[in-house]
């Protein structure tokens, strides 16, 4: 005979499933009415700021980081605050595209981590420029090509991008945000064992970030430096004897199998990016300032101190110093420095005007909102 108490409790679980979809619709469909509620006020800013040349008329940083520490601030879970920001980026990406969608240039090609930093940051809802140096991402936002930029800075193992830091000498490019991302190098190849693969493409830095690991498991494949990881992928694509170093995403576009993955020597490996602009921001409520400071004398003794003396003296916090070679004097240096706080908000500004009166060169790279997360993620 049939079981009848299998079959009830089948039944009720099926009404109980099917009461909980239901459910399930009903919040969907709150969501989107919320979402639609929400683009129609992002439009209506757009009427009230009147008619604007570019979308970047309407894009505010220090507006977007509070809304998103809002969203931390409030998040009770199940979801991390790494998946609510997420979420909400996207929002706020799409609502903005409505006017018209930013255009932001990145270091290329398709494929690079400079390209997840600037989906991380500014959502899906862009138009984004591969450029092949990082001096054309810089020129491309100095003339307007592209509204905003994106750039690496520096590595937590490998130290400063120079290169990035040199261009800020002949430029009034501002800093208007930062991107911390997780950084994990993956083997990408079509050979199926290690004893295949003759040699390596990867970007220098990377090669560098895994080179115990190339030591102990190919040590007779040849590494060569190529412009960028995806570049690297795009090389290893057709030579079965080949490989690169690069990120999931790079392996997805390029049609690479992973062979290893996390190959990188130090696991807590990460990058910070720039997001350049062309203009200054109000405080967000927690800032960053990068600073170029220089004394007009070049190299004397005490320089440096009287540089940070006043920065010290006010219980500032330093978070960064490197020094560049100047190019007004032989051995001569100018220092780039990080600092919590708004050049515009006290005490930054008093300092920032008691030096302007010394003799010192000062300049204000940028005040921007510090980066939100730095989540543990496959890249």
């Amino acid at each position: 005979m049939p079981d009848k108490t299998n079959s009830n409790d089948k039944h009720e679980t099926i009404l109980n499933l099917d009461s909980v979809r239901g459910r399930i619709d009903g919040i969907d469909r709150e969501i989107q009415q919320l979402i639609s509620a929400r683009a129609s006020l992002a439009l209506e800013v757009g009427k009230v700021k009147g008619k604007l040349a570019n979308a970047v008329d309407y894009y505010r940083p220090d507006r977007e980081a509070q809304v998103l520490r809002r969203v931390c601030e409030n998040n009770k879970g199940p979801l991390s605050d790494e998946e609510m920001l997420r979420l909400f980026r996207e929002i706020m990406s799409a609502c903005l595209a409505q006017q018209e969608p930013l255009t932001i240039a990145y270091l290329g090609p398709e494929g690079t981590f400079t390209q997840q930093a600037v989906s991380r940051h500014f959502g899906h809802s862009i138009h984004s420029i591969a450029m092949a140096g990082i001096e054309d991402i810089f020129h491309q936002v100095q003339s307007e090509d592209a509204d905003f930029g994106v750039v690496p800075v520096e590595n937590s193992t490998q130290g400063v991008v120079s290169h990035t830091m040199d261009m800020f000498y002949d430029s009034d490019i501002k800093i208007c945000g930062e991107i911390t991302l997780r950084i994990h190098q993956n083997l990408l190849t079509h050979a199926k064992s290690l004893d295949q693969i003759e040699r390596v493409y990867s970007h220098q830095q990377s090669l560098s970030q895994c080179r115990h690991w190339l030591r102990a498991n190919l040590p007779n494949a040849e590494c060569i430096a190529v412009s960028s990881n995806a570049e690297a992928a795009r090389r290893a694509r057709n030579a079965a004897d080949s490989a690169a170093i690069a990120s999931r995403a790079a392996g997805r576009i390029y049609d690479l199998p992973i062979l290893f993955s996390r190959i990188e020597d130090q696991q807590d490996n990460s990058t910070r990016f720039l997001v350049l602009g062309r203009e200054l921001f109000p405080p967000s409520g927690n800032d960053k300032t990068s600073l170029m400071m220089a004394t007009r004398g070049g190299d004397g003794p005490g320089d440096l101190y009287s540089l940070l003396a006043p920065l010290n003296n006010k219980s500032i916090n330093m978070t960064r110093i490197e020094s560049r070679p100047s190019r007004e004097s032989t051995w001569g240096y100018v220092f780039f420095v990080d600092v919590l706080g708004h050049a515009d908000e006290e005490p930054l500004k008093s300092v920032l005007n008691d030096l302007s009166s010394t003799n010192t060169v000062v300049r204000v790279l940028g005040s921007y909102p510090q980066a939100m997360l730095d989540p543990e993620k496959d890249q």
